[in-house]
Formats: C-alpha cells, sequence, structure tokens
C-alpha cells in the first residue's frame, strides 16, 4: 500500500510549483497586461524573499514527525495562492501568492525525498527515487495535457482553477501513506552503524565542512541561473507570437520537457552502476547546449523540439538531487537542512537569473538572452566536471554512515 500511495503522491504532486511558475508568467504578460521588465521585478523579489526560508523548512522537516500533514497543508495553501493571482492580479497579490509558493517549492520535493529515504535501506534508493521522478514526470504531462485542454478550451485561468481538485486526490494519496511505516530517523540521515545504535545529529557546521557539498552547490546555484528561465523565456516568446494559444503552447513546452525525463529518471535507478558524477556530467552539459539551440531559429517546432534537453538537463539533475545528498549527508542528521540550504542557493541562482534574463530581452531580445544563459551555464559545467568528486559509496561500504564526507571508490 505504501509503495502505490508514494507513486500516487508523486504523480499528483508532479512539481507543481515549478510548472505553475510558467503558467504564472505566461497569465500575467498575456492576460493582466504586465511588461516584461515587472514580471522580472516581482518574480526577483518573491524569490528570493521565499527560499530565504528554505533552510528553515529543512530544519523543521529534519525534526517533525508530521511530514504528511506538512503536505497536506502545502497543497491547500498552494491552491489559494494560484487563485488569488488569478482573482486579483495586481502587484502585492501577485507578490505575497508568489512569496508563498516559493516557500512551498521548498516544502513538497524535500518532504517526499524525506519520507522515501525513511520508508527504503540505502541500497534500495536509487531504484525508489528513480521510481519516485518517473511518476512525477508522468504526472507532469499528464497534467499539463489537461491543463492545455481546459486552458485552451475555456480561459487562461483553467491552470489555477484545477489547482483544488488535484490538492484533494493528493490529500488522498499522503493519508494513505502508513504513518508508522516511516522511520524518521533514517529520514534526517542518521544511519544504523554496526552496533544497532543511531548516531546524535552533528553540528549545523558540518554542511560547511563537507567539500563536495560547497562544489554540488555552488555549480547547481551556477546552473540554475542559466537554467530557470529557459522555459519561461520559450513559453512568452511563442504565446507573444501566437495570440489565442498561449496556455495550449505552454502546456505543450512542459510536455515535451517531460516526456524525455521519463528516460532520464529510469537511468537513475542504476545509479548504483553507472555511477552519479556521470550522469550528472550529462545533466549539466545539456543546459548550455539548450540555450544555444534557442537562439538560432525561431520556428514554434524547433523551440517546443529543443525542449528535450530541459527533460536531459533539469529532468536527469532533480531525479539525482535527494541520492547525491544522502550520499553525502549520511549519518550527519542534517539530510533535510542540506536540502533546503542547496534550496536557497539554487533559488537565488534562479531567482536572479529570471531577473536577468527580463531585463536582457527587454534591451536585448530574446536570442541574446538564450545565447547570455548558455554562456553561464558552460561554467557550470566546467566546475562540475572539474572539481566534483563521485559520491557512489563502494560496495563494502553502502551500509556504512560517511559523516557528511565521500567515500572515495577503489577500483
Amino acid at each position: 500500500m505504501r509503495l502505490v500511495a508514494l507513486d500516487w503522491v508523486n504523480f499528483l504532486l508532479a512539481d507543481v510549483r515549478g510548472g505553475l511558475g510558467a503558467y504564472v508568467i505566461v497569465y500575467l504578460l498575456t492576460n493582466a497586461h504586465w511588461s516584461q521588465a515587472t514580471i522580472g521585478a516581482v518574480l526577483t523579489v518573491s524569490g528570493l524573499t521565499g527560499i530565504m526560508l528554505h533552510p528553515w523548512v529543512g530544519a523543521l522537516i529534519d525534526n517533525m514527525r508530521g511530514k504528511r500533514a506538512l503536505l497536506i497543508a502545502g497543497t491547500l495553501v498552494l491552491s489559494v495562492c494560484g487563485l488569488a493571482v488569478v482573482w486579483m492580479p495586481t502587484i502585492p497579490v501577485v507578490l505575497a501568492a508568489d512569496i508563498t509558493m516559493a516557500v512551498l517549492g521548498g516544502v513538497f520535493a524535500p518532504v517526499v525525498a524525506a519520507i522515501t529515504v525513511g520508508l527504503f535501506e540505502r541500497e534500495a534508493l536509487p531504484a525508489r527515487l528513480g521510481r519516485n521522478a518517473v511518476f512525477d514526470r508522468v504526472g507532469n504531462v499528464f497534467i499539463a495535457v489537461v491543463v492545455g485542454i481546459f486552458g485552451t478550451i475555456f480561459s487562461q485561468g483553467a491552470p489555477f482553477y484545477l489547482l483544488p481538485v488535484f490538492a484533494a486526490l493528493t490529500i488522498v494519496a499522503v493519508l494513505a501513506i502508513p504513518a508508522r511505516a516511516i522511520d524518521h530517523k533514517r529520514a534526517r540521515g542518521l544511519a544504523a552503524e554496526d552496533t544497532g545504535a543511531l548516531r546524535r545529529p552533528e553540528s549545523w557546521r558540518v554542511l560547511l565542512r563537507s567539500r563536495p557539498l560547497v562544489v554540488f552547490a555552488a555549480a547547481a546555484a551556477i546552473l540554475n541561473f542559466a537554467n530557470g528561465p529557459l522555459l519561461q523565456l520559450v513559453a512568452q516568446k511563442l504565446a507573444l507570437a501566437h495570440p489565442g494559444y498561449e496556455t495550449g503552447l505552454t502546456s505543450t513546452a512542459i510536455i515535451v520537457t517531460q516526456l524525455a525525463t521519463i528516460p532520464m529518471a529510469l537511468l537513475v535507478t542504476l545509479a548504483n552502476a553507472l555511477g552519479r558524477k556521470p550522469l550528472l556530467i550529462i545533466a549539466f552539459a545539456a543546459v548550455p547546449l539548450r540555450g544555444l539551440l534557442c537562439a538560432s531559429y525561431d520556428d514554434p517546432s524547433w523551440l517546443l523540439g529543443v525542449q528535450l534537453l530541459d527533460g536531459v538537463g533539469a529532468g536527469m539533475y532533480e531525479a539525482l538531487l535527494p541520492l547525491v545528498l544522502a550520499d553525502m549527508m549520511r549519518g550527519t542528521g542534517h539530510y533535510s537542512l542540506a536540502r533546503g540550504v542547496l534550496g536557497t542557493i539554487q533559488g537565488i541562482g534562479g531567482s536572479t537569473g529570471q531577473g536577468a534574463a527580463g531585463f536582457i530581452v527587454a534591451a536585448f531580445g530574446y536570442n541574446a538572452a538564450f545565447l547570455t544563459l548558455a554562456a553561464v551555464a558552460l561554467a557550470a559545467l566546467l566546475l562540475m566536471a572539474v572539481a566534483m568528486p563521485e559520491t557512489r559509496p563502494t560496495s563494502r561500504k553502502l551500509d556504512q554512515p560517511t559523516a557528511g564526507g565521500v567515500e572515495p571508490e577503489t577500483r
């Protein structure tokens, strides 16, 4: 029952914060008639404000047993925020709603990951986290199709009116996960040693002493600066060129992306055999290539097809993220805190990227923004390739705590 329930939670949540962001931008641009600069400024302020709370959310997740309740509350609040954007698309309302949604962006994925870590032993994590990612991506495709159909037939506000429906279904799935089945100590990264005793949480400063985590966070910030605005820029460009088809085109872009993420998520299930770093290199390499190709042609079919690379890049990275963090934070007791800190760092990169891209578009056009973001993404790829170690544990150490470090592989 818990396996099926976890599948449905991933399917129904389906990264709603990231997917909803594209619809918010298109709605404000085409229906509320906001300017590019205003959208970029509001989203930057809301993003930077909301993401500063991610570490606190992560620490809360580590220390609380009511992880299911947190998911339920988050889905309800998200529904209210989405409806507020449609009903009152004024700067104060949208700013408040987007700050709240930015905070929720630090809730859903970390809580689901923590629940998964608490349900499964370490050797089973790559397969289970890969399965989580598959259901998340399939759910994204399904939801994007439904939203695209309703948005095209009815109105641009359809995505936001569907949020309460998906929230209700998500709540049913969350409640189907048995609360007693979750090992909350394991969920925070405390591992059983040979004696069977559980380690006490280390100082939070272990995060600063973990060189792999520092390198990973720096590369992730640069990557998110470059990758964060790309889907929204493509959606805006298509929407302005084809008025009346905004929701359908945005949904198509999301569907294309999510279709590509499914095989990438399946690759993550093989991370014990393939290693983590080769998969990370593939993910990081896809982003500069995507930016370059987006600047090459203006044809809608081409721009939509290039979004397959988003599935390779962001899709692979997001599927690997909880696994790589579990490797690095094993034995520290700060798994979700590390996820929250990383979320803040990524969010700063993504939000500043949104603002920078908006101003570049206003001053120089879309192609200049695509090329600039591609150059930034190339820097992230080089950092990952040169400085990031392999985090996969050796087979003999698979069940040993790492205390925030990474065991070197021996071959």
